[in-house]
């Protein structure tokens, strides 16, 4: 896609620069992806890239950690394990970071502390809030690809009641009949994977007993042992599952160009940003792709229903983010807090100021400072004091790194 050969446009200018590259992604699937793809694209040039994750041998592990140690890895690829203490790098010069919603502050922050000071790219198809409002005050630079890649097409999306069930499935087994392939993404459940994984391997049970009995429904969830997870995703790619139930474990790293159908069941339990990222899992074919949210939301749940509105009304990342950002708040910028417990949405760190109402009045603020910060960077002039003051007593115990990791 266009992110991963931005990621990987950075990473060869970043070598080519003498220094090491990392890019870190949410789940073993979408690591293993980018691996395939950077390793087959940058070893015609020499590079050696390398694999990071949980998973891995304690001997291919070890000969990871040493590679990167001691500078043979030009590029290291992983998920979480690239954060853990005992990884260290000869010369992290930059750290990319895909589907940036899916870490914490700290987290992000942890990869950027391996190298002296590296660059870091953060890449996502929904900003969180938090990043968003970072963009607004230019203290993130952003580019924006807002071209759907060649042979994809736009997702249509609805909304529909559960009393409608039926109908939705009949419509799946449709798209079935025409040969293609469906997803339906179980309710979310917020206190335990374990039961989120049941709740994956109950509802399968059913439709394959029930509607779809003459169907070939799979199952996929987080706590599936590797093994079972990769033979489920060969049987998917390979077209052997024609519905393939699931927990939100396939929000990022499923690419299958023949699946058209995207269900969420209790749609409005979702976040804006994994209902945006499960339905990016289809229409990535030439294929007209659907995605249906199932939910029954109560009308004084202003909030549920304007995400489901938002969903219908745009397939813009962007402007996804942007009503995430009105109905969540923009979170903490700098705060006095350890990055591991900075929020990244909520009320805003602004008494008075809203970010996307006063957006010019913030352009003409950041112009003045930009002016004031390049002639006084200190500000040590006497003219400057009061500012200078008026910042310390605002911001006096705010770390401002927690600013550079997106």
């Amino acid at each position: 896609s266009g992110k991963t050969l931005v990621a990987a446009t950075a990473l060869l200018q970043c070598v080519g620069g003498g220094a090491q590259g990392a890019l870190m992604a949410p789940t073993e699937i979408l690591a293993g992806q980018h691996y395939l793809t950077l390793h087959s694209l940058l070893r015609a040039l020499g590079l050696t890239v390398i694999f990071l994750v949980g998973g891995l041998s304690r001997a291919a592990r070890q000969e990871a950690l040493q590679a990167a140690r001691d500078g043979r890895a030009d590029i290291v690829v992983g998920t979480h394990a690239l954060i853990e203490e005992e990884v260290e790098f000869h010369r992290l010069g930059l750290v990319v970071v895909d589907e940036q919603h899916r870490f914490g502050v700290g987290q992000r922050a942890a990869l950027r502390r391996k190298g002296p000071c590296p660059d870091v790219l953060v890449m996502t198809a929904t900003p969180i809030p938090r990043t968003l409002a970072l963009t607004l005050y230019g203290d993130l630079d952003v580019s924006t690809l807002d071209e759907l890649p060649p042979g994809r097409t736009p997702v249509k999306t609805y909304t529909r009641p559960t009393a409608r069930r039926p109908q939705v499935y009949e419509f799946v087994r449709s798209q079935v009949a025409q040969g293609r392939q469906a997803y339906i993404v179980c309710p979310v459940i917020e206190e335990s994977d374990k039961l989120q994984a049941e709740s994956a391997l109950a509802l399968a049970s059913r439709l394959q007993d029930g509607v779809f009995r003459d169907l070939r429904v799979g199952v996929l969830h987080g706590r599936m042992p590797v093994e079972k997870r990769d033979a489920a995703m060969r049987a998917l790619r390979g077209g052997e599952i024609d519905v393939l139930v699931a927990t939100t474990v396939i929000e990022v790293g499923i690419d299958i160009p023949n699946a058209t159908v995207m269900v969420v069941e209790d749609a409005d339990r979702f976040g804006l940003s994994q209902l945006h990222q499960l339905r990016g899992r289809v229409g990535r074919g030439a294929h007209e792709a659907y995605c249906i949210l199932i939910a029954d939301v109560n009308e004084e749940d202003e909030v549920g229903t304007a995400r489901l509105a938002a969903m219908v009304e745009t397939g813009d990342g962007f402007r996804i983010a942007q009503h995430d950002l009105e109905l969540r708040g923009a979170g903490e910028f700098l705060g006095e807090r350890r990055q591991a417990e900075l929020r990244q949405h909520g009320a805003s760190d602004l008494r008075i100021a809203n970010l996307l109402r006063d957006h010019e009045w913030l352009e003409h603020a950041r112009r003045d400072a930009e002016d004031v910060l390049r002639g006084d960077p200190d500000l040590a002039r006497p003219e400057h004091a009061d500012l200078a003051e008026a910042l310390r007593l605002r911001f006096g115990g705010a770390r401002v790194e927690n600013a550079r990791v997106g």
